[in-house]
């Protein structure tokens, strides 16, 4: 079961900080979907997974809502 972030309404960094530290507390390869609505969020979630070695599953809006669902191999903690 996936887990949901609710980051609407913060704009950049925050949604990319929220969603990074519900990864940490996540086992790897299950799903977290993260909502948002700064359209930043569009260009900083998959860079941050890409340096975390996760992965972007899908990326929809509506609504000026993204809806992001992601993936992490495992997330560093330092």
């Amino acid at each position: 079961m996936s887990r949901v972030v609710d980051a609407r309404g913060h704009r950049c960094p925050v949604p990319s900080l929220r969603l990074k530290k519900a990864l940490l507390d996540r086992p790897a390869a299950t799903p977290v979907v993260l909502l948002a609505t700064d359209p930043m969020a569009r260009i900083d979630v998959p860079f941050m997974m890409a340096e975390l070695g996760g992965r972007v599953l899908s990326i929809e809006e509506a609504d000026g809502v993204l809806t992001i669902t992601v993936e992490s191999s495992g997330v560093p903690t330092d």
